[in-house]
């Protein structure tokens, strides 16, 4: 019996990125006004470490494409970033 793999949805996984961002934004911005100092400390952390996640993600993704469209086109690989 064959097990398929379970997927996102296509505008969720696109959209992966962008919402951690903005999680870790509100995050941090929700540590500022909070009193109660650890745990301004520990939402303001996992705000950071969403925001770095989001960008990662969006970093690797935007990467993986270049290197894919490179593969597409043969001579890509070859020729130097100058010559553009």
């Amino acid at each position: 019996m064959r097990r398929s793999r379970k997927r996102l949805s296509r505008p969720l996984y696109e959209s992966l990125p962008w919402l951690y961002a903005g999680g870790g934004i509100g995050a941090i911005a929700a540590s500022y006004p909070l009193v109660a100092r650890p745990w301004s400390l520990v939402l303001g952390l996992c705000g950071v470490v969403a925001l770095i996640a989001g960008l990662a993600v969006w970093l690797r993704r935007r990467d993986f494409r270049e290197l894919r469209a490179n593969y597409a086109d043969p001579g890509g690989l070859s020729r130097d970033k100058d010559d553009d």
